[in-house]
């Protein structure tokens, strides 16, 4: 993937080169310049992902240069540097739509960690999804031409452009998030901000910060104001991921600012006016929550408002071979295989196969099956090496720490894998979730305590892993009772 172009705007020679360096040691492209007539010109006229600017600046300075980016450039996030802290200046940022306001001298890691966050928001926002077709090369696109796809795609035509809350139900790895985008990307709001927040990513300490924001002083390590996430999509759209995985408090808190427009940071008593499309997406059986009290029943209904629901690919697999093609020609490039291919009698294995992690897991074995087959087309016996990596990945438990460490990291060295965090979090939570009930001799509502989730999230869990005790038994597990233990 191309790198992530920064504009960074910055008078000061010193800090300007300290800045640039740290960015490009991370990958990223950076162009400097030195005044802010300059930085609009170059911003108007290049392709950036992303603007860093100082506040103090010769020719016009960071508030005007963020008031006209606005204007021409509504898309693009920028992020305000500044050593003049002052309270004026971070509220006047904040209505002309930055996206962060960090005080100098910046925390390497903080910035490194917001400078990430905007790009994948800009790429989000600008990257167009196709619905049925293949995309340009390198884009993104919703795959397939079944019946229940093609009715997908009128739902899509059908709801984008109405000003009303979505939510998104699927399995995962069935592209709940490439829906969403385009939603927003066939709205009115196209032309403003795009959020996304994973729910589920979160501990339950920051996920109001994260959504509403903070205030200086608001909590220990709160060191300046934050801008919250619906400020970010301020007459934009805000995409909540895995909603089904939010505390019961902060599912008010977010049902009062969809009431009332407005909302407060944390740690502040100021009303803060805010227009947000929700586009909510779960995998998880919210009928279920709410029988067992732990999703409120206004916010889901709230949601709901029109739900579109993802199938999952063992329901359309006629769809595989195109999805196949289009995963063959997309990893191409990143290979740099000229005229990529895959045999008949691969394709039709992979057609064959019911896929539990649905899109996703087709995606990461034809992208090994690449791997090992390039420059060759890839064949039969690649596609079955590669399924059998992600099936039977190393146990965690059968080998010390740096040892599972490293031969995760050689997975992802080899291009087996692409995250290998959540692939850690993955292998760690199976044994995690299985040794708690049995510790707790069964009881899912003491093991959870222990865990610190809820009982519903642990018993959905043990079903995914196949650990459940009554799967063990060979008995159907029960319903959930939210009065039982």
């Amino acid at each position: 993937m191309k790198a992530a172009q920064l504009l960074l705007v910055e008078d000061d020679p010193g800090t300007g080169s300290a800045l640039q360096k740290v960015l490009r040691g991370e990958g990223y492209d950076v162009t400097l310049v030195a005044r802010g007539d300059e930085g609009l010109v170059r911003a108007e006229t290049g392709s950036f992902d992303l603007v860093l600017t100082d506040l103090k600046l010769p020719g016009i300075d960071g508030l005007e240069l963020l008031r006209r980016l606005r204007q021409v450039q509504p898309k693009l996030p920028v992020i305000l540097l500044t050593a003049y802290g002052s309270t004026d200046s971070a509220i006047e940022a904040t209505k002309l739509g930055a996206c962060e306001y960090l005080l100098k001298p910046c925390d390497t890691e903080e910035l490194l960690a917001v400078v990430a966050d905007a790009v994948s928001r800009s790429r989000r926002m600008s990257e167009p999804v196709e619905l049925g077709e293949a995309p340009l090369p390198g884009g993104y696109a919703i795959i397939g031409r079944s019946r229940a796809m093609q009715a997908l795609y009128k739902e899509i035509g059908r709801v984008a452009a109405a000003p009303v809350p979505v939510l998104i139900r699927g399995a995962t790895g069935t592209g709940k998030e490439l829906v969403a985008r385009a939603l927003y990307q066939h709205s009115g709001r196209s032309n403003h901000p795009f959020v996304a927040i994973n729910c589920a990513a979160l501990p339950p300490t920051l996920i109001e910060s994260e959504l509403f924001g903070h205030e200086r002083g608001a909590f220990t390590g709160a060191h300046a104001r934050r801008i919250g996430r619906f400020e970010q999509a301020h007459q934009g759209t805000l995409f909540l991921d895995e909603i089904g995985e939010l505390p019961f408090e902060t599912q008010a808190k977010i049902l009062r600012v969809l009431q009332d427009r407005c909302l407060q940071r944390v740690g502040g008593n100021e009303w803060i006016p805010v227009d947000v499309r929700i586009l909510a997406a779960t995998h998880r059986d919210l009928e279920a929550s709410l029988a067992a009290r732990e999703f409120r029943e206004d916010l889901y209904f709230r949601l709901s408002v029109v739900t579109l629901h993802l199938p999952p690919l063992r329901e359309r697999a006629e769809d595989i071979p195109e999805l196949v093609r289009y995963f063959i020609r997309r990893y191409a490039l990143e290979f740099d295989i000229a005229q990529p291919a895959i045999q008949p009698e691969a394709l039709e294995f992979l057609s064959g196969k019911p896929w539990p992690g649905n899109v996703r897991e087709l995606e990461n074995v034809v992208r090994q099956a690449l791997l090992r087959s390039r420059p060759f087309p890839v064949g039969l016996e690649a596609v079955r090496q590669a399924l059998q990596r992600t099936e039977t990945p190393p146990k965690a438990t059968a080998l010390t720490q740096a040892e599972y460490v490293r031969d995760l990291l050689e997975r992802v060295r080899r291009g087996e894998t692409t995250d290998a965090y959540r692939q850690m979090v993955r292998d760690l939570e199976s044994e995690l979730f299985t040794q708690a009930i049995q510790l707790a001799d069964g009881n899912q509502a003491q093991a959870a305590r222990w865990l610190g989730i809820t009982r519903l999230k642990l018993r959905e869990s043990l079903l995914e892993l196949g650990r459940h005790p009554d799967q063990s038994a060979g008995r159907n597990p029960p319903p959930t009772d939210p009065m039982s233990p």
